[in-house]
């Protein structure tokens, strides 16, 4: 090859934005309409192209996560989900993607702004329902979204962080069938919690649950990193399931 010859392909960086929070008991996507071709008027994640050549990708993540959703970057931790470059998924031309996520509770209603025409938060099972028109290879970045969001609550004491400051363990296993996707069978789940030393400690008074009886009381505990594991049972095809003790 001649090397004096030789001149670097042309490729594009963009950042996409992997947002989830718990609404309504159900695990939500950010997304926004695009209001600019390509792909007008379809459901997409926020996320666009670096500004210049010397823009960091994580200040371009929260740059775009400000500009299109109105939500504030510093409030998040954003960390790299992957990065995705099939020649093709842009009609524009090559463009790399490289894709952050970040699991928050009690996030603000998005804002729309620059050249998303709305922004809402949307439940990921519609949004990676057949027949949901999302733009790109979307889809795609949000099922491994949602597959690292349901690791973490295995191995992390991120589901805390959506219960109030004292929660019960009713309410502990919600978040957990809200990510997950399954039923949890209570007495196993139980077992299961008390099982990992440090993921929560009892919180002293009690709180009636639904059927009028008091229910225990905790708050996270000291540990961040679960050992063992809560380990997530296998799902079916229909993602909704029932574990038995």
């Amino acid at each position: 090859m001649d090397i004096d010859a030789w001149e670097p392909p042309h490729v594009l960086l963009a950042v996409d934005l992997v947002i989830f929070t718990l609404r309504g008991g159900r695990l939500q996507v950010l997304l926004v309409q695009r209001g600019v071709a390509p792909f007008a008027g379809a459901m997409a994640l926020p996320g666009g192209f670096l500004n210049h050549a010397e823009e960091d990708l994580a200040a371009a993540a929260g740059r775009e996560l400000a500009e299109e959703a109105g939500l504030a970057a510093e409030e998040l931790h954003l960390e790299q989900l992957g990065v995705y470059g099939t020649p093709g998924r842009d009609p524009r031309g090559r463009v790399v993607s490289v894709a952050y996520l970040a699991i928050a509770p009690r996030l603000p209603e998005p804002v729309a702004g620059t050249d998303a025409a709305q922004a809402w938060w949307v439940p990921t099972d519609v949004a990676l329902a057949d027949g949901a028109a999302l733009a790109f290879d979307h889809r795609q970045i949000i099922t491994a979204g949602v597959e690292r969001a349901r690791t973490k609550l295995e191995f992390s004491a991120l589901a805390t962080a959506f219960c109030g400051a004292m929660f019960t363990i009713a309410e502990l296993q919600e978040v957990y069938e809200a990510v997950w996707g399954v039923r949890l069978d209570p007495r196993n789940f139980y077992r299961k919690v008390q099982s990992v030393d440090g993921f929560i400690v009892p919180a002293g008074p009690t709180r009636k649950n639904d059927n009028g009886r008091p229910a225990r009381l905790f708050r996270p505990g000291p540990r961040d990193t679960l050992h063992p594991p809560m380990t997530r049972p296998p799902a079916p095809a229909d993602n909704v399931r029932t574990e038995r003790a």
